[in-house]
């Protein structure tokens, strides 16, 4: 629940550990953009102020400021950032990771939702999804997104490379804290930028996190040389069903 007073929202937050990423989500989809919100999380649960600190970011909120905190609860201030929230849980059939969501993509609410992205397509293709641009439905039937840098652009090029590093700690913290089977990267440009340039489409033989890891090809419309059905065969591997 949440209200507004002078430009400013106020919400509580009372949640169970494995629907608080959902529910930072849908706060931050209810916001506008530069929106100034002031939160109560009261989670019954042992999470660091680390971690909870480290969920805000990953929903989409920056210059978080901490207001009062207890055993049981803690109340910071925070900005709703032009970004994706990530859409997360604990023990994901498969986490999808993308480079950073384009400008349309945040605006629009929806990973990979710019026209003629063939994400969604492939992902029904494949039995990951059942509806088109759906991240709340695909987040039930096991199917998470989050992205490696959290930050909107209108393309990768404006990236700074220690957003790549910090991107990777944050991801390496997210994956040991919900644990997902595996971890999907789409697009090979951003994972040889940022990991192994030599990297080609498969499996990841060093996992992440601790975790197994795939590569799969951009489904960017861009990348047009690739099949849908290609881009749907590395679906079902990635979660498992033609390794």
């Amino acid at each position: 629940m949440y209200s507004r007073k002078q430009d400013t929202v106020r919400s509580l937050v009372t949640t169970s550990p494995s629907r608080l990423p959902l529910t930072l989500a849908r706060l931050h989809q209810a916001m506008s953009p530069s929106t100034v919100a002031e939160i109560e999380i009261r989670c019954r649960f042992n999470l660091t102020q680390e971690h909870l600190l480290m969920l805000l970011e990953g929903a989409g909120f920056t210059q978080v400021k901490i207001v009062a905190k207890c055993a049981s609860s803690l109340s910071v201030r925070v900005v709703r950032a032009r970004t994706l929230p990530d859409f997360i849980r604990p023990r994901l059939r498969l986490l999808v990771c993308g480079l950073n969501p384009s400008l349309y993509a945040a605006d629009s609410g929806i990973p990979f939702g710019r026209p003629g992205n063939r994400f969604w397509p492939a992902a029904v293709r494949a039995g990951l999804a059942e509806r088109v641009g759906d991240p709340f439905a695909a987040l039930e039937r096991g199917v998470g997104f989050t992205d490696l840098v959290k930050r909107a652009t209108s393309g990768s090029a404006e990236l700074r490379r220690g957003e790549y590093a910090a991107g990777m700690t944050r991801l390496t913290e997210l994956a040991g804290l919900f644990q997902p089977h595996t971890i999907c990267f789409v697009g090979l440009d951003g994972w040889r930028k940022i990991a192994d340039r030599d990297a080609q489409p498969g499996w990841i033989a060093a996992g992440f996190a601790g975790r197994p890891a795939y590569l799969m090809p951009s489904t960017s419309g861009r990348n047009a040389r690739t099949p849908l059905a290609e881009l749907a065969a590395h679906l079902r591997r990635a979660v498992g069903c033609g390794r």
